[in-house]
């Protein structure tokens, strides 16, 4: 019983220091923080395109979370809890990530690129994995923009005190992915948001778009942005120009983008309502990352 309200008590704590949704959604600021935030995910993009592209479709990413996460939580005296192709796969199927067969390409093309590797023990689908220390470090980046947006959300010292003991990542990342995979606005977004992040790169797509408005302009029906040509945007991603022509295309029925001008010739512009999707969506994920920082935070804080 006493175990029971401890817990009770220390679930509370974490609740009163970690940050909602709706607070986050709520702040003011919250567009130029994002803003910067999105800004330093492009960073990452541009240094390392194969790599960011584990965070460039929704699915991808929560694949990419779901990997790392049985990494973190591997023992390596239980070989039932070591990472492998047959429990990856096994994982995302469970949690309605992606088909078997989807997860199973992903993980080949991981290896395929030294995004993950083998380690030493067993042969084929039973043969143990790890990321590597480039993917670490990647991700590594991902979790300090966020950090830093929630620190400028409310002045906390969450950057500082990860950056005091960054071996706290193979408690927090689990934690994080837990919540993501929870989290209904993260995982069933809206219509415009949902158009993309099927898209590859879809994400870092939606990040430029919104990286190039106007903090002044955010609450405008029309919001311009820094676009102007679909084939540089497209070149600059690597996509097809076609296919990325074609989702904006949808959107632009959506009333969700247009622009100014002529097409191709004038500024794009995003729709208020695409804005606010963009930004519920990284509220619910910036909820996810504070609640997981509280958690182990407040764990490490009682051991």
């Amino acid at each position: 019983m006493r175990n029971g309200t401890a817990l009770l008590e220390l679930t509370r704590t974490i609740r009163r220091l970690a940050l909602t949704l709706e607070e986050i959604a709520g702040h003011p600021a919250l567009h130029r923080y994002v803003q910067e935030q999105s800004q330093a995910l492009i960073r990452i993009y541009e240094e390392s395109p194969r790599l960011a592209s584990i965070f460039a479709t929704q699915q991808r990413w929560l694949m990419g979370h779901v990997g790392l996460a049985m990494h973190f939580r591997r023992d390596p005296n239980d070989s039932r809890k070591e990472l492998t192709v047959s429990r990856f796969i096994e994982v995302v199927h469970r949690n309605g990530v992606a088909s078997r067969n989807t997860a199973d390409a992903f993980i080949k093309e991981m290896l395929h690129y030294n995004i993950a590797e083998y380690v030493a023990g067993g042969d084929g689908r039973t043969h143990p994995m790890q990321p590597t220390a480039a993917t670490v470090r990647t991700f590594t980046g991902w979790v300090l923009a966020h950090l830093r947006t929630l620190d400028h959300i409310d002045g906390g010292d969450r950057l500082a005190r990860f950056l005091e003991r960054p071996e706290m990542l193979g408690t927090l990342q689990p934690l994080v992915a837990d919540g993501l995979l929870a989290s209904k606005p993260v995982r069933e977004p809206k219509q415009t948001f949902s158009l993309f992040i099927w898209l590859n790169n879809g994400g870092i797509v939606m990040d430029w778009l919104m990286s190039g408005i106007d903090p002044e302009h955010a609450g405008l029906e029309r919001i311009p942005t820094s676009v102007v040509s679909i084939g540089d945007f497209a070149r600059w991603l690597k996509l097809s120009r076609t296919h990325l022509g074609r989702k904006l295309r949808e959107a632009e029925v959506l009333g969700s983008i247009g622009w100014l001008g002529p097409r191709g010739h004038s500024v794009m512009w995003v729709s208020k309502s695409f804005h606010q999707e963009y930004m519920t969506v990284q509220a619910a994920k910036l909820a996810v990352v504070d609640n997981a920082f509280a958690a182990c935070f407040e764990t490490s804080q009682g051991a």
